[in-house]
């Protein structure tokens, strides 16, 4: 559904984008995930025809961003990080206006108004001032106009900053419920246990150059960190002895009766880290091993 190849951007000396290289399957929720600066929102201002890129190409539905950017905008709804809204207009006429910007007329406008406030739950709020909703609420109300002339794509750039826990729940409902209704939609987010709830897919960008890409799942088991916890009956000492010189423990530390570390590889590498520890006499009384998160991913990719 959407697709770059090659992608260059630069502002002046700074290259933005170098060469960025990512694929979202028509019908994920795709997590756009990287450090500030990394080119995540370009990317974005570039898929949705606000910038030209310096070289490569990007496509949405096949279409060429560049070469037929009045298709693309057709096919895709876009609300950016930072938006700005008609203070002096009602929640209703606010939909109504963009509804008459995309060509709808008035009767199927109206019933399309109160279909989108039904669906990012405003319609109790139709007839107030935009300027008198708080910040989650015009979130929403910015999505519903990005939803106005029912887009396939959706570009959502960070759509939960600034809001409270009540508010980005919300916001999340709502992006499922779209993608059930069909809506293929690429997220930019700093809030990563937001997208592991989420998404179908991540991509991970350094530097203007996709690092990672794929599913949800197999990108947090490819971290390949695990969290262990143990705790031994009796003196430690046998078990510490062996995770101080066993290759890929790291961030060994004793808290209590309980150790914990870290450990590269995978399953098979910790079933061999316990055997060890038994045949060197460790009376192993537990032993735990944590599920991979996005974020053990991500710290992977930041720690370079």
């Amino acid at each position: 559904m959407i697709m770059t190849r090659q992608l260059q951007k630069h502002y002046g000396r700074v290259q933005a984008l170098d060469g960025l290289e990512i694929e979202v399957p028509d019908g994920a929720i795709y997590g756009f995930i990287g450090q500030n600066g990394a080119g995540k929102t370009t990317t974005l201002r570039i898929l949705a025809g606000l910038l030209v890129p310096d070289g490569g190409s990007a496509e949405v539905a096949g279409y060429d961003v560049v070469c037929n950017p009045r298709a693309v905008r057709n096919i895709l709804g876009y609300m950016p990080d930072f938006f700005g809204v008609y203070d002096d207009l009602r929640v209703g006429e606010y939909l109504l206006f963009y509804a008459a910007a995309h060509g709808i007329r008035r009767q199927a406008a109206q019933k399309l108004r109160d279909d989108l406030l039904e669906l990012v739950e405003l319609a109790d709020k139709r007839d107030e001032f935009v300027d008198s909703l708080s910040r989650g609420m015009q979130q929403r109300l910015c999505l519903a106009r990005a939803l106005v002339h029912d887009p396939q794509v959706l570009l959502l750039d960070e759509p939960a900053s600034g809001l409270d826990p009540v508010a980005r729940v919300e916001m999340r409902e709502i992006l499922k419920e779209l993608r059930r209704l069909g809506k293929t939609i690429l997220i930019s987010s700093h809030i990563l246990s937001e997208l592991a709830d989420l998404c179908t897919h991540i991509g991970m960008i350094a530097d203007g150059r996709l690092v990672r890409q794929g599913p949800l799942l197999q990108m947090v088991e490819a971290s390949q960190l695990q969290k262990i916890m143990l705790r031994c009956h009796g003196d430690a000492a046998p078990a510490v002895k062996v995770l101080e010189c066993w290759p890929g423990v790291t961030a060994l530390q004793t808290v209590n009766d309980r150790i914990e570390l870290q450990l590269a590889g995978g399953a098979q590498e910790a079933a061999a880290l316990l055997k060890e520890l038994v045949l060197a006499g460790a009376a192993v009384a537990h032993y735990s091993i944590q599920e991979h998160t996005l974020e053990d991913a991500f710290m992977q990719l930041a720690r370079g």
